[in-house]
């Protein structure tokens, strides 16, 4: 009864989704029109013109963070294999700690716009960041993947479309990839921003309405709630302990290393992303970027530990068999859930309003998410290629808002088509991959150039490309792309890496490609290290030019 009411969609519910959808896009089209208004220099459209407060940019910071991977396939991936999807809880909020503790502070004394800042300051400009440019892109562009993905699986649920029906969810998210272009060129991050925290108030008010419905259902009784999650995952007690998912019996030494590696990735992606990084710089100083993160942490901790009650109840009242029928990732679980409890406390027009609602907070999650990613990697294009490689510092501000832009347009472009071909992997474990290309390439880069008096271009350059490259050909040659059942090309098999996410063996390389470049170059200089430690401990002379 659970599952059919789950799945069961009517045209009142369609009509009422697609309401609630089209008033949250006219308000963040509003948002993003008056913002554009105030949008005039390249301070205004890459930091919002540092004029946001540490509520302000902790609640931007977690709508940013809190994305469809969470929200969707946090969920998903606890209600199919219960303690092991917990993890992702657990190691995404974690890696908050990593963030604030080595990288928001140093980040937002040392830099202006982009990471590339941050690195280049000391070294030759050109190669370092044309590295991290391309190294921005391919993250962002995986972190899209999984919200263009989560976009699709949602739309299919909400319009009863067959969860084989490709075509319309490949509209969904055309449709999705063309608002989050609009949010970046027309809105800037001051756009941006205003629809993330707009976007973060609706998702931690949706969650938490959820929570506790979910809650009282079991007389607010945790034990009650795992019992019946056990009992309607079909595994039984199984699913309370560690080893569906990641270290199984049958997966022997190979599932204990790609857990590992999966935790590696999680704990230690964050510090690296991009869309993250740029956040620390729309604050006036160091101390409000520090205390945006600690705000944050408290959002974005409150929300992890709702996305336990959130996966869990979607085991107990939806069942894992239905939730998997609707999505083999398991990514409608939430919105699922939503319409189960709605229908058991306020009857079916109850229901349909709740998963109008929690539909529609989803939709708000992934634009939200989509519009920073974009913002975070045509930013780099324009700022670090086009200005300060292309034309060596000479662009005029116009010219370098207009190329991010267009750039704007053609990651979008790149991202719609990529994500057609991705809709049947869950969209937490899309966002894991993201992370281990983040942990390998750009982290490796931050910390040698904030820490290492050493560390010089070729460093740079190795750690970048290195950790890069060997995440991506790692994951090229996972099971993630081919080889199962559940892999993006199913007909065939061209996997030699045994291991679904590539942290544990790509990270370590990054670190010793950085080392291993610094050593054989002559290159060093001491002075300009001495003056990176002095910003980026003081703030001094953090608002001038980042390059030399």
């Amino acid at each position: 009864m659970l599952a059919a009411a789950a799945s069961d969609v009517t045209g009142g519910q369609r009509g009422l989704t697609v309401a609630l959808f089209l008033v949250f896009v006219a308000i963040t089209l509003y948002i993003t029109l008056r913002a554009s208004r105030q949008t005039k220099t390249a301070a205004d459209f890459y930091a919002g013109g540092r004029s946001f407060s540490p509520v302000q940019n902790g609640l931007a910071i977690g709508g940013d963070y809190m994305s469809a991977a969470s929200f969707l396939g946090i969920a998903g991936i606890i209600a199919l294999y219960g303690y092991d999807g917990f993890l992702y809880s657990i190691g995404f909020l974690v890696a908050w700690l990593v963030a604030l503790l080595l990288v928001a502070e140093l980040l937002r004394n040392s830099g202006r716009y982009t990471m590339a800042d941050v690195v280049a300051f000391r070294m030759r400009q050109r190669p370092v960041r044309v590295a991290a440019s391309v190294s921005t892109i391919v993250v962002s562009i995986f972190y899209l993947l999984a919200q263009m993905v989560g976009a699709g699986a949602l739309v299919a649920l909400l319009l009863g479309i067959s969860s084989d029906n490709d075509t319309a969810k490949a509209l969904t998210i055309v449709v999705v990839g063309l608002l989050m272009i609009f949010y970046v060129t027309v809105g800037g991050m001051k756009g941006t921003t205003w629809v993330q925290i707009v976007k973060a108030v609706m998702l931690m008010t949706g969650t938490t309405l959820i929570t506790l419905l979910v809650l009282a259902w079991v007389g607010f009784s945790v034990n009650e709630l795992l019992d019946r999650a056990a009992d309607r995952s079909g595994k039984g007690e199984a699913f309370l302990e560690p080893g569906l998912r990641y270290a199984t019996e049958a997966s022997g030494l190979t599932g204990k290393l790609d857990l590992l590696s999966l935790g590696l990735a999680l704990v230690l992606g964050t510090a690296g992303l991009p869309h993250i990084l740029i956040r620390f710089y729309t604050v006036p100083t160091a101390r409000d970027a520090r205390r945006s993160v600690i705000w944050a942490i408290g959002i974005i901790g409150v929300f992890y530990l709702m996305t336990i009650a959130l996966g869990f109840g979607a085991a107990a009242f939806v069942g894992s068999g239905a939730i998997a029928e609707q999505n083999p990732g398991g990514n409608t679980a939430a919105p699922q859930l939503a319409r189960s409890v709605g229908d058991h406390f306020f009857g079916d027009t109850g229901g349909t309003v709740l998963l109008a609602v929690i539909a529609a907070v989803a939709f708000a999650t992934i634009l939200a998410v989509v519009a920073g990613l974009t913002l975070a990697s045509s930013s780099s294009f324009a700022h670090d290629v086009y200005a300060s490689v292309l034309k060596r510092g000479e662009a005029a501000e116009g010219q370098e808002v207009r190329v991010a832009r267009v750039s704007a347009f053609v990651i979008g472009a790149v991202a719609i088509v990529l994500s057609i071909f991705a809709q049947n992997l869950n969209v937490a474990f899309l966002v894991a991959l993201a992370f281990a290309v983040a942990a390998s390439g750009n982290l490796p880069a931050i910390l040698y150039s904030l820490f290492w008096s050493r560390f010089n271009t070729s460093g740079a350059v190795w750690a970048i490309y290195g950790g890069l490259v060997s995440a991506v050909t790692l994951v090229i040659f996972s099971p993630v792309v081919s080889g199962k059942e559940t892999s993006l090309f199913t007909g065939s098999d061209f996997s030699w890496f045994p291991l679904d996410n590539p942290g544990i063996v790509s990270i370590p390389v990054g670190f010793v490609c950085g080392w291993l470049g610094t050593v054989l170059s002559k290159e060093r200089d001491d002075d300009r290290y001495a003056e990176l430690e002095v910003r980026s401990l003081t703030g001094h002379g953090a608002e001038g030019a980042a390059s030399h």
